[in-house]
């Protein structure tokens, strides 16, 4: 897709990134704000606004003529989300793109009237987000990222590419990701028929990685699997740099930890949801009521293997695990 419109602005502290859009049957000027959990120069932040825009696009919307959309990247900071939450309710927008569990929180309080779309959030019942999933009530909709019975299939991953694994460690911050117990529970459940341990390991301060990390690979035969979680996102070259320096396999919940360096990433395509959920903003913006909408679950998941950091840590990846693969990095 050629990219002739986006243009980067600096606006204060905030980033903005204005685009103009048309709709097919009304000239009116629209806005849209999207509030970011990730970094602006973070290397996925590029992929996931340009599938929202290809999304919109694919609707009939034109670039340059009725529809700005201002973003703000929160780099998982609270401070950044409180703050860029705020400016971002205060410009009024029609609607209002959100991402990550965190964000949403924030955005909750701050607005009861506009419009949300979210996307890469879990359990948002739980969370008080919205109702239910099929009428979710209220101002808030949009893109759940995993169900919980996926801790079950990372394990079966985990193992199926690295077979001595016998002591598991579950990644996550619970401040940011407060429903990874549920995930926990379900590899708990899981783990006697994998013949494995399962350790929750949460991580609240990015500085305790490293030692957190290290005392776990201080015994034979472990492996990680990282939950989906905003901090694990934003530091996750750490996470991956720390796992091959103590040579533990590892499973990853999206394939840009992969990319990264990781061993292998099985979970949902982030970039689909975000081109999916141009389909909301669009309804939206032509008069639909998102508590009428209901929530949206994943429909393409990813398997994806880094051949190279399995050979580092000797291990041999089943031809079947291969056969399966989406993506194999060499």
């Amino acid at each position: 897709m050629r990219r002739r419109d986006f243009v980067k602005v600096i606006a204060g502290s905030a980033i903005a990134w204005p685009l103009a859009l048309s709709a097919q049957q009304s000239g009116k000027v629209g806005r849209i704000g999207a509030l970011m959990g990730i970094a602006e120069n973070d290397p996925e932040a590029r992929p996931r606004a340009m599938a929202f825009e290809q999304g919109l696009q694919e609707l009939g919307w034109t670039a340059g003529r009725n529809i700005r959309i201002d973003y703000r990247w929160a780099a998982d900071d609270p401070e950044r989300i409180r703050t860029y939450a705020s400016e971002l309710v205060a410009l009024a927008p029609d609607v209002i793109l959100a991402t990550t569990t965190p964000v949403m929180t924030v955005l909750q309080s701050a607005t009861r009237t506009i419009p949300v779309v979210f996307v890469q959030v879990i359990d948002p019942v739980t969370s008080g987000l919205v109702a239910n999933l099929t009428r979710p009530g209220g101002n808030i909709t949009g893109f759940v990222t995993f169900e919980f019975s996926m801790g079950g299939k990372w394990l079966e991953t985990l193992k199926q590419i690295a077979a001595r694994v016998n002591r598991v460690a579950m990644i996550f911050n619970p401040e940011t990701a407060p429903f990874s117990e549920s995930f926990v529970q379900v590899v708990e459940v899981a783990a006697p028929t994998f013949g494995v341990q399962p350790v929750a390991v949460p991580v609240r301060d990015p500085a305790e990685f490293d030692r957190v990390i290290a005392t776990f690979a201080a015994k034979p035969n472990g492996g990680l699997i990282i939950l989906p979680d905003v901090s694990n996102t934003s530091h996750r070259d750490t996470i991956v740099a720390l796992a091959a320096r103590h040579r533990l396999p590892a499973v990853y919940p999206f394939r840009f930890f992969a990319v990264s360096g990781g061993l292998i990433s099985d979970g949902v395509d982030t970039t689909d949801l975000f081109r999916r959920s141009a389909s909301y903003v669009d309804r939206i913006l032509k008069g639909a009521k998102p508590g009428e909408l209901p929530v949206q679950t994943p429909t393409k998941f990813e398997l994806v293997i880094n051949l190279k950091t399995a050979k580092a840590l000797g291990l041999d990846v089943p031809s079947g695990l291969s056969a399966r693969a989406d993506e194999v990095i060499e």
